[in-house]
């Protein structure tokens, strides 16, 4: 007698069940172990992956209510998007300008642009304002494959309108099928009203935003909640980077780290002492701190969109990362200035020309190893059994189209927990 199960997807040219290793994420030159099946099925049962296979053993084993003819189509785990800043108020499109005239990121922010214009914008929106400017965009992420999404607050830097952004993030959480990460970011930059007492607005992170929001998480959120602090010139020294982690740490939030993105200040050696699950950007981290993060089980997390976004001509040292062991992810960095896309399918694309990953190198870093890097790698990322169901069926039959081909949605249908949402299925709440 066949099992039953809810869900099958049958007649895939290629499945890409990307496993673990021992149980968890790809690592070194390991990258890149798709686990592919050709003229693959999927059982799915209650919201699980049951089983994988080639189509006609899984008809052999099963039955089930609804089948997916996948027709050729190529069948992955959902993107995992590990890095965003996905809510926010205002426009920069001006700065954009700026920067292809020449201006510098740096010099942006000097004159009260960049993070500080956001903030200006952000604090003074409603929440209802934050919400309806985040869906389209949370929206357009769904539509090109990502499941699951990191987005962190720090457009607020007050207590109120950090936690309006927290508040923001939850309500998107209960109007979309994808699976939300929240992270704590109100060390993202000194607000203007403390630009000349730094070490006043750290006080006022650790002794005031951080009760309030471990307040915010036993009240609103059950699942895990990040902090994240800005450790560069211009933003937060490593001793104030160590002492707002610390405290956030000893509230019961686990931590990332933005590092290296334009010098190196000793970031990533703090992130790996204190077991921060990620870093991230790491474009210039010296050689000494990547072996430290490659024999630790801190994710490297490249965002090459922001280099690309800049203008810039230097990316993360992806194959040193990989020469070091290191688990290495991928993310967009979605936000209102350099890197304003929610498409990781681009992110893939720039990975594999500027990164020089394979696209199946690429294709693990986007799905299982971004999980491991929100502390969800055994649970999304991989189609094994018992996963849960989140995947991708694309409009290509190839992997390596997804690499190769771009500047154009490929994908044919997301499904999230075993159920088709997108382009139809759940009915969306506005």
């Amino acid at each position: 007698m066949k099992q039953q199960a809810d869900l099958l997807i049958t007649n895939a040219r290629q499945i890409c069940t990307i496993p673990t290793h021992n149980g968890g994420p790809q690592r070194g030159h390991a990258l890149g172990d798709l686990g592919l099946i050709e003229h693959g099925a999927v059982a799915i049962r209650d919201g699980l992956i049951a089983a994988t296979g080639t189509t006609a053993a899984i008809e052999s084993t099963y039955t089930a209510t609804k089948v997916i003819d996948a027709a050729g189509r190529l069948i992955t785990p959902g993107l995992v998007d590990p890095h965003t800043h996905l809510v926010w108020a205002g426009d920069r499109a001006a700065e954009f300008e700026r920067r292809i005239a020449g201006a510098t990121y740096q010099e942006i922010m000097a004159e009260g642009g960049g993070i500080a214009h956001t903030t200006r914008a952000t604090r003074a929106a409603s929440l209802d304002e934050l919400i309806r400017a985040a869906l389209p965009r949370l929206d357009t992420a769904l539509a090109h494959g990502t499941t699951t999404i990191e987005i962190k607050s720090g457009y607020g830097l007050e207590t109120a309108a950090e936690i309006k952004m927290l508040d923001a993030i939850v309500a998107l959480a209960s109007k979309r099928p994808v699976r939300i990460v929240p992270t704590f970011l109100g060390a993202h930059a000194f607000p203007a009203e403390y630009i000349d007492d730094p070490d006043g607005y750290v006080w006022l992170v650790v002794e005031e935003m951080l009760p309030a929001v471990a307040a915010w998480r036993a009240e609103r959120w059950p699942g895990d909640l990040f902090c994240d602090v800005f450790c560069e010139t211009g933003a937060f020294s490593l001793a104030q980077t160590r002492r707002i982690l610390q405290a956030a740490q000893q509230m019961g939030l686990k931590l990332k780290i933005h590092v290296d993105e334009f010098d190196n200040l000793g970031g990533a050696r703090l992130g790996v002492e204190l077991g921060a699950v990620s870093l991230d950007h790491l474009d210039v981290t010296s050689d000494e701190e990547i072996a430290l993060i490659g024999g630790s089980d801190t994710v490297a997390v490249s965002l090459p969109t922001t280099p690309f976004g800049l203008g810039a001509s230097h990316y993360p040292p992806a194959h040193k990362l990989l020469d070091a062991g290191a688990i290495l992810a991928l993310a967009t960095d979605c936000n209102p200035g350099p890197a304003w896309t929610e498409n990781m399918q681009f992110v893939l694309a720039l990975a594999t020309r500027y990164h020089r990953l394979t696209p199946a190198q690429a294709l693990v870093a986007c799905t299982l190893n971004a999980a491991w890097a929100v502390n969800m790698g055994r649970y999304v990322g991989s189609l094994q059994p018992g996963y849960v169901a989140d995947l991708v069926i694309w409009e290509p039959g190839d992997y390596r189209e997804l690499g190769y081909h771009f500047g154009v949605n490929l994908v044919e249908q997301v499904i999230i927990g075993g159920q088709i949402v997108h382009p139809e299925g759940v009915i969306f709440q506005n």
